[in-house]
């Protein structure tokens, strides 16, 4: 798969996505990064520790969040995309729901969408990343948690999505999808996806996980955010041994070791 100028063995290997939140209002680290040097000395840390891709995000989508127009998001992230791009060579995602704020990204250097409600909320998104020939990750959402038979259908969802981005001249080697965790799901229905991760591997795109500093984790552990990384770096290990090609996280070094180590047994199983 290709994210920009790079091109990713998503087949072979599992890869970081560092979490760059341009927001006042996160539920972890609202405000931490939302100025220009501050975002550019977080992203060089994560870089570092072995981030190979940056999603930058400008309005929050923790539960019980305030929607923010399109200038106001399109204002908290075209610095951050533009500085980014001057002063690191690393594909950037823009996480984003939007047609308007995803175009805005785009031409501010983005190399792809990240949309938590998989182009069913704007009907004009698929059409925006189609034209721009960039690449986009398409979440599963929906505003309710009542499932008849979970998984299926969550896969069936997903389906949806892809089936539409297709049909917008989106080409499939520019699609992954995500399972969504924290996502119109319960606590349970969360666990039950986390099990059955290698289902959502087997559907043919590259999975990306986004599981970091989430309730189902802090829940599980009876902790809050900041303190909920070996929670997080167990589900990343999950995520590998499940083959699960991207890992988005807020805690880059942590998640990286594990990834490795992870890789490194699996590696030597068949070498």
């Amino acid at each position: 798969m290709r994210i920009g100028n790079r091109n990713f063995d998503t087949k072979n290997n599992t890869y970081i996505m560092g979490i760059l939140n341009a927001t006042p209002d996160s539920f972890s680290d609202g405000g931490k990064f939302n100025t220009v040097d501050k975002a550019l000395y977080h992203v060089s840390e994560m870089i570092r520790e072995g981030a190979s891709i940056i999603d930058i995000g400008g309005e929050s989508t923790r539960p019980g969040h305030k929607q923010i127009s399109d200038q106001e998001e399109i204002d908290r992230v075209l610095p951050m995309i533009e500085a980014v791009k001057e002063n690191f060579d690393v594909p950037i995602s823009l996480d984003t729901y939007k047609s308007e704020v995803a175009l805005a990204g785009i031409r501010a250097g983005a190399d792809m969408i990240n949309d938590i409600w998989g182009l069913k909320y704007d009907r004009e998104l698929a059409k925006t990343i189609a034209e721009n020939h960039v690449a986009c990750c398409l979440m599963h959402n929906r505003d309710n948690k009542e499932y008849d038979n979970l998984i299926p259908e969550i896969q069936a969802e997903l389906q949806e999505s892809v089936d539409m981005a297709v049909a917008a001249g989106i080409l499939q080697d520019k699609i992954m999808i995500d399972p969504g965790i924290g996502f119109g799901k319960t606590y349970e229905q969360n666990l039950r996806v986390l099990k059955s991760l290698d289902e959502f591997c087997q559907m043919g795109y590259p999975v990306l996980l986004g599981t970091s500093r989430k309730s189902v984790i802090r829940l599980t552990l009876d902790t809050n955010a900041t303190d909920s990384v070996a929670g997080t770096v167990a589900t990343t290990a999950l995520g590998v041994m499940a083959g699960c090609a991207f890992i988005r996280v807020h805690d880059v070094k942590a998640n990286m070791d594990a990834l490795r180590m992870v890789q490194a047994i699996r590696r030597s199983e068949t070498e």
